[in-house]
């Protein structure tokens, strides 16, 4: 067997990885180069020969970081994102190392059982049922897609109907009830699963865009047949959680299947001070969520919980023979993911839950809420800056007043100048037609100082002598 070089490359990466994480407090939290000049970096003609690997990782990593987008920096709230906590990147690490495929228990036993305690202790850790299954997949797109096929397969079988032999061809068709600001992944999954966009019907939503029971059970009333109800928990503007103890009594009494989006408000439920924002999630049939958000492991790091554990596997599961399939009691992951190949994502997952406890992680959850909240009340004590959502959990809406009446375009001017400045990254959006700042506090390392030069760098880039629009 040849005998690579291993520590030279290794090297080179552990120096570049420990001094880019030792840096990112000084960093500018955006990339600092463009797309054509990052484009020309990589380039070049496709290679003759072999080159040093030690060398081809230092130009990599030389020609990677000016187009960065500092995402683990403690002052990064766009998009959601967490950051990776040193433990869950050290397993990562581990995980690309051992190089496992986590498909079946016999080409990965320990994937295969690092998957099964971690997924148990989530389980537990959000109080759903005993009984739920659990897949580790890419993130809340895959999870969403993943339960939402679990569902199509039991709301089917009710009616007779074999999704996974026959098809959609000629089947019952299948009614989806979800909110109006229901996250866009879900419509996304439907039509992966060959349902289609059309088959949700949109169900009225509060000011903070929460699904309203009375909407729901009008809605439900307005049509029979298989019946697929999607709940969220954490909206991605507004972060609200729809009343999902409600919803699953009313859509259970109409023999409705009911999944949860909690992308990352599902770990809400992990803490003593919110869990009551999730009260009822445990009566529902599904629930969708990230361990790169609140988690803070490395992407990509999604879970699927499914309390009917042979529906789930009765939508994701193979048999073929050529495969080592498990004994009894060994678990195959690729009974409970859209995956065949795959990397064994729990091994971080593990780690994370290991070293954070579970007072650990709701203390993670709490203090990135009231920073939060810190952000909210810093900027709306200023004039010409007004926050439009009830800040319960990790987001803030922010909207920035111009004189001149056009608030949507000064609030993106706003936006775009936060963005280039670098002190902070903050992603905008649009809520109930207006122009807003999106700002999500996500990660581990965020603390009061992160905040406080934020709303001051914010606030510079505010003012209107800061530049036009």
């Amino acid at each position: 067997m040849d005998k690579p070089d291993w520590a030279a490359p290794l090297t080179e990466a552990y120096e570049r990885s420990l001094g880019y994480l030792t840096g990112l407090p000084d960093r500018p939290v955006g990339n600092t180069m463009n797309w054509p000049d990052l484009r020309e970096a990589f380039g070049g003609p496709l290679p003759d020969g072999p080159e040093d690997a030690r060398e081809v990782v230092a130009k990599l990593a030389t020609a990677a970081e000016p187009g960065l987008v500092n995402t683990p920096s403690g002052r990064f709230f766009g998009f959601v994102v967490g950051g990776a906590h040193p433990a869950a990147l050290a397993a990562d690490w581990l995980a690309t190392t051992w190089d496992q495929n986590a498909c079946l228990a016999a080409l990965a036993p320990s994937a295969s059982a690092v998957e099964e305690v971690a997924g148990q202790w989530l389980v537990r850790l959000f109080g759903l049922p005993a009984q739920t299954s659990v897949g580790f997949v890419t993130g809340g797109q895959m999870a969403n897609f993943t339960a939402l096929a679990a569902a199509r397969h039991e709301m089917l079988r009710r009616e007779g109907w074999d999704v996974e032999a026959d098809g959609l061809a000629g089947a019952p068709r299948l009614r989806v009830l979800a909110g109006r600001q229901r996250h866009d992944s879900i419509d996304r999954a439907l039509r992966f699963l060959g349902l289609g966009r059309n088959a949700i019907t949109p169900v009225e939503t509060d000011d903070q865009g929460r699904m309203r029971p009375d909407a729901l059970a009008e809605a439900l009333a307005e049509g029979g047949g298989p019946t697929i109800v999607c709940a969220q928990i954490g909206g991605v503007n507004t972060g609200a959680f729809d009343p999902v103890g409600e919803i699953c009594a009313i859509a259970h009494q109409a023999g409705a299947w009911v999944h949860v989006d909690g992308a990352f408000g599902l770990w809400a439920a992990a803490s003593p001070r919110l869990r009551h924002l999730t009260a009822g999630v445990e009566m529902a049939d599904s629930w969708a969520t990230d361990g790169h958000k609140w988690l803070n492991v490395p992407y990509d790091s999604g879970m699927v919980f499914c309390a009917h554990p042979e529906a789930h596997r009765a939508a994701m599961g193979i048999r073929a023979g050529y495969l080592i399939h498990g004994a009894d009691g060994e678990r195959d992951p690729l009974d409970y993911t859209p995956d065949f190949s795959r990397r064994a994502r729990g091994f971080a997952v593990y780690a994370a839950i290991r070293t954070l406890g579970r007072t650990g992680i709701a203390d993670l959850v709490e203090r990135c809420c009231t920073l939060a909240g810190r952000f909210a009340g810093r900027l709306a004590a200023h004039d010409g800056v007004e926050v439009l959502n009830e800040v319960s959990l990790n987001q803030v809406l922010v909207r920035f007043l111009s004189p001149d009446g056009d608030h949507d375009g000064h609030t993106r001017a706003v936006v775009d100048r936060v963005q280039r400045e670098g002190t902070c990254w903050m992603s905008g959006t649009v809520w109930q037609g207006r122009a807003a700042m999106r700002i999500s506090v996500s990660n581990w390392s965020t603390d009061q100082d992160d905040v406080d030069r934020s709303v001051e760098a914010i606030l510079r880039c505010a003012r209107p002598d800061a530049g036009g629009r």
